[in-house]
């Protein structure tokens, strides 16, 4: 069944599971039992991110986390 995979910069882990209760809830609203719904969030450093050849540390550096 459904797995959706969420690339993202770190969370604050309190708000993990109401995103992935939301996502589920798609699902659940197109008739896919929530049982079925797998959700894998892999969260990685903005060191190890880049957009234009730019890390994300550098780029979003002010961005409050």
């Amino acid at each position: 069944m459904p797995i959706v995979t969420i690339e993202t910069w770190p969370m604050d882990k309190t708000k993990k599971p109401e995103l992935m209760k939301k996502i589920t809830d798609v699902f659940v609203e197109m008739g896919i039992p929530a049982q079925a719904v797998t959700v894998v969030i892999h969260e990685n450093g903005l060191e190890n991110w880049a957009s234009a050849g730019e890390q994300h540390s550098v780029k979003f550096k002010d961005l409050k986390r």
